[in-house]
């Protein structure tokens, strides 16, 4: 299943640092607007301790982590939508990408350049907000200009629907509204779903803060709880340059250095465990001496549809799932005690998939 996070934000805010973090890759990271003129791709491995355990178990020839890409689009500026900048090829870039993550600078630095003259993120937020507003407005207007007099004159059911539901969207765009937080019932998602809407897109916010801000609040990244509050959404505080930094420890080293500062996770797991929820999906595992992989589904998949994760053929002739439970895996440590106590199922087609499954399908094509 592949799925993509974009990253955006205004220039010089610290995107692409944290892409160089996350991805471990090295891009141009300037102090210049529009460093980064084409959208840089990377797969990320999700963290899992679970997948620890299965290796130390089962000793695969082969271990394969779930991931899922992030992109790094180029900083927007104000009047993106009217073309500003490099506005409309990087607004194209967006509507690709399944979830938005915003970077908003929450730090003062006098060496790195900000594009609006000083720091202060709800403006920031607000600026980039009303960009992605105005593009999807913009599509709106034209597709309503070319259907209203169709749905009006022939009473076409399915134009009128369209009319209708592009007019409540429109209403919400208009007061500064984006559409993820309208309620639309299924049949108005599945209307609007070709525009692929920027606004729909569920999004994060990241207030990137100096190292010394990594463990507290400061008076930029309360700006940003706040707007995130609003938005009933997530706010991740992290510093991207000391995640870039921690990129380059190994593992270990990485470990001590957060235990040092008290952290659990770096900012970097937040927010890869951030997003993979923000996208409502969900992890099951295939084990066994040649592998052990973790697969990524979508909360409320069927055991047929994710049969299909793995091959469309296991999906068409699917017959059963047998299934363990990490917990009790991870406890028994052994598959044939899991089944003696009667922990392990057979599923049929219509089971719903649940976050750590241990699963074997059964199939026949």
């Amino acid at each position: 299943m592949s799925l993509k996070a974009g990253i955006v934000g205004l220039p010089n805010v610290g995107k692409s640092t944290l892409f160089n973090a996350i991805t471990k890759k090295t891009i141009l990271a300037a102090n210049y607007p529009f460093a980064t003129i084409d959208p840089n791709v990377g797969v990320v491995t999700v963290p899992d301790t679970r997948l620890e355990f299965l290796e130390n178990l089962y000793l695969p020839k082969r271990l394969v982590p779930t991931t899922f890409e992030f992109t790094d689009i180029a900083g927007l500026v104000k009047g993106a939508s009217k073309g500003e900048g490099l506005g409309n090829k990087f607004l194209s870039h967006i509507r690709e990408v399944d979830a938005i993550v915003e970077v908003v600078r929450c730090f003062k630095d006098n060496n790195i350049i900000h594009v609006e003259g000083d720091v202060n993120p709800k403006r920031d937020i607000e600026i980039i907000n009303i960009e992605l507003i105005l593009a999807d407005l913009e599509i709106i207007e034209n597709r309503i200009d070319k259907i209203a007099k169709k749905a009006q004159t022939t009473k076409d059911k399915e134009s009128l629907n369209e009319l209708e539901v592009l007019q409540k969207c429109r209403e919400a765009l208009l007061a500064n509204k984006p559409l993820r937080l309208i309620e639309l019932n299924e049949e108005e998602k599945m209307i609007i779903k070709p525009f692929n809407f920027i606004t729909l897109k569920p999004m994060i916010y990241v207030a990137n803060v100096g190292e010394d801000d990594v463990t507290k609040e400061n008076e930029y990244t309360k700006q940003v709880e706040e707007y995130a509050a609003q938005e009933k959404t997530n706010r991740i505080i992290m510093s991207a340059k000391m995640e870039s930094e921690l990129a380059e420890l190994e593992e270990s080293d990485k470990k001590t250095f957060l235990q040092e500062l008290g952290i659990h996770y770096s900012g970097l797991d937040k927010l890869i465990f951030a997003t993979y929820e923000l996208l409502g999906l969900q992890t099951f595992f295939t084990v066994g001496k040649d592998e052990v992989r973790a697969w990524t589904f979508q909360k409320g998949m069927t055991a047929k549809k994710c049969a299909g994760l793995i091959h469309s053929d296991i999906e068409r002739g699917f017959i059963k799932a047998e299934i363990m439970k990490y917990p009790d895996l991870e406890e028994l440590k052994d598959e044939k005690k899991v089944q003696e106590q009667g922990k392990l199922n057979l599923e049929g087609k219509d089971y719903i998939m649940q976050d750590g499954d241990i699963v074997y399908f059964r199939f026949n094509v």
